[in-house]
Parts: structure tokens; sequence; C-alpha cells
């Protein structure tokens, strides 16, 4: 009986891995494509609490991410499946899509770094240029110190 239940234990245990690799879908979105459609879920999916330009928040992007891409959701859900059942394709897509987010990341921190800089420029430009104008109405004042009276009455 012993031996039995060990039988039993290790067909439960076998039948419990599953190497299932589903059939190809007729209409597979292709391997390339899916990589850019999974970054542009996963930008929608993460954009959905942050406020956009309209201050609306919980907005659902991914209709815009099929219109993008002109495919459906069934379809998305039969190749997300396909490539879900070759795992080591999926990570190698999961991997580059992660790698093309980073790129877009560090793109996108050097041109809010160059607006950063070029404001900080005018900001100082600005100021320098305030400085010049209140030495000049200080000097203004020196000079005539009846014009602040004149400009009051006028």
């Amino acid at each position: 009986m012993k031996k039995f239940s060990y039988f039993f234990v290790f067909l439960f245990l076998a039948s419990c891995t599953s190497n299932t690799i589903f059939k190809e879908p007729e209409d597979l979105i292709p391997r390339d494509t899916m990589t850019l459609l999974l970054g542009d879920m996963m930008i929608a999916s993460s954009a959905k609490f942050v406020q956009n330009k309209n201050e609306q928040k919980k907005v659902n992007y991914m209709a815009f991410i099929y219109d993008k891409y002109k495919i459906d959701s069934l379809r998305f859900q039969s190749s997300n499946l396909y490539y879900t059942s070759k795992i080591d394709l999926y990570e190698e897509m999961i991997t580059d899509v992660k790698k093309n987010l980073e790129e877009k990341k560090d793109f996108y921190n050097k041109v809010s770094s160059r607006k950063d800089s070029i404001r900080k420029d005018s900001i100082k430009k600005i100021g320098k240029k305030l400085k010049k104008l209140d030495s000049i109405k200080k000097a203004e004042k020196i000079l005539n110190p009846n014009l602040e009276e004149f400009q009051i009455k006028i």
C-alpha cells in the first residue's frame, strides 16, 4: 500500500508539470510588433493613474493602443497566449521591452534636464536684466528725484 501511495504522489507531481505549447494562431502578431505592443501597453497601464492634461485620472488607454496597431483584444489575447506558451521567446521579448523602455526613459530625462537648464539660464538672464533695470531706476531717482512725483500726477 505504501508503494502504491508513492506511485500516486509521483504520478500527481508528474502530471502537474505542463509543457503545453499552443498551436500558432492564424492571425499571430509578429514578434517585433508584439514587443512594441507590450511596451506601449506597459506605458498605458502605468499612465492610468497619472493625471493627464485635462486633469483626468483612471483613463483606459488600451483602446488607443489597439487602434494604433490595428488589432482587437481577441487577436492580442490569442497571440499573447501563444507567446507565453514559449516562455524562452516571451522572456526575450520582455527583456527587449524593458531595454526599449529604459532607452525612452533616458531620452526623456535628457530632454527634461535640457529644458530645466534652459529654464535656469533664462531665469538667470531675467534676473540680470531686472538688476540692471533696478540700478537704472535707482540712478534716475538720484539724478531726478522729482520724476516720481511727475509720474504720479500724470
